[in-house]
């Protein structure tokens, strides 16, 4: 384990915290992922068994995930704008800036006390209560323990979020971020009544017929480097159209390019209205893909990350074409 400088308190302290206060307004990034909702949906199952109130908030209107709606607890999810109430406390899960809470950003003003409880290694501090650990493999791990620190009895219900958050952020347990400490926190899960099969069924094989057209289009237009290190493909906002699909149907596009052999990054971009957001992997470990994505103006970890682009598709793919060029080179110079 390792807390970043921004780390001012241990979980212990966090419960502790967490415990003077009765009402509570949870939220996490935009777009939320499996890490993010699972997190935030345990934290919520674990305050209300000690008698408190937790509204877990959406950070924009748009709907989650087609395959999370399975998720205990997912029809309770409330988008912040609709949200107004005056909580006493608020809890940011696995979002590392204001910026990326967007609407929720105004309850997190209004709380009283901000907590944070992350694993982007970031320089900001955006509560009074700050536990960051760039070390873990999902945020769903830190809130596993945080709930054991809290002294409830871990759920089904909390299980099966904790699992999803952990399973989704390690790819299936196949990124390079699915350590001992990661099977580990599985094991427990899975003894705490998780399925892992049930949770694998929803989450990947639940797929649209969408996201098929729309994989079909981004296959079309695939794009390996010269070196055959990198591999690059694209969405247009038309292929949304045209195929029905929605945002989280391209979730799936950079696990099927990422596949390809012989590669060390993936990136795909996904073109939508004014803006063009991008989604990097890496297959090695000594590639950091965050890197790449705070030079584009974004960031995440070592093996993922993202970032949004002002500007046209073209100018992305040159941009990103180019950063991975460099990342890769470095890389390849190190091993020479």
């Amino acid at each position: 384990m390792a807390v970043t400088p921004q780390t001012n308190a241990t979980l212990a302290d966090i419960a502790r915290e967490l415990k003077k206060h009765d009402t509570f307004a949870l939220c996490g990034h935009v777009s939320p992922d499996g890490d993010c909702l699972g997190s935030l949906l345990a934290l919520a199952f674990a305050l209300e068994s000690l008698g408190k109130r937790a509204d877990v908030l959406l950070a924009t209107s748009d709907p989650i995930p087609a395959d999370l709606a399975f998720l205990p607890g997912a029809e309770r999810l409330v988008p912040a704008k609709e949200y107004q109430g005056s909580p006493e406390a608020f809890v940011a899960c696995d979002v590392p800036t204001t910026e990326r809470l967007r609407d929720a950003s105004e309850v997190q003003a209004r709380a009283q006390v901000r907590f944070t409880i992350d694993h982007h290694a970031v320089p900001t501090v955006m509560s009074e209560f700050n536990y960051v650990d760039p070390d873990a493999a999902a945020v769903g791990i830190l809130m596993w323990d945080l709930i054991k620190e809290l002294g409830v009895e871990p759920t089904v219900d909390m299980a099966v979020c904790c699992y999803v958050a952990l399973m989704t952020d390690t790819g299936r347990f196949q990124f390079q971020n699915a350590d001992e400490r990661a099977f580990r926190a599985a094991t427990e899960m899975v003894a705490a009544g998780a399925s892992p099969s049930e949770a694998s069924q929803a989450v990947y094989q639940s797929r649209t017929l969408a996201s098929f057209k729309l994989e079909r289009r981004m296959l079309e237009r695939i794009r390996v480097s010269d070196s055959g290190k990198w591999v690059l493909s694209y969405v247009t906002v038309a292929d949304y159209s045209e195929s029905g699909a929605v945002d989280a149907d391209a979730e799936i596009l950079i696990d099927s390019i990422r596949s390809l052999g012989g590669i060390y990054t993936a990136c795909i971009l996904r073109e939508r209205e004014n803006v063009i957001r991008g989604s990097i992997r890496s297959k090695v470990d000594d590639i950091d893909v965050a890197e790449i994505a705070r030079s584009l103006g974004g960031g995440g970890h070592k093996a993922a990350a993202g970032f949004t682009f002002k500007g046209s598709l073209e100018d992305a793919i040159e941009a990103v074409s180019k950063a991975m060029d460099k990342a890769v080179a470095a890389y390849d110079q190190e091993r020479a």
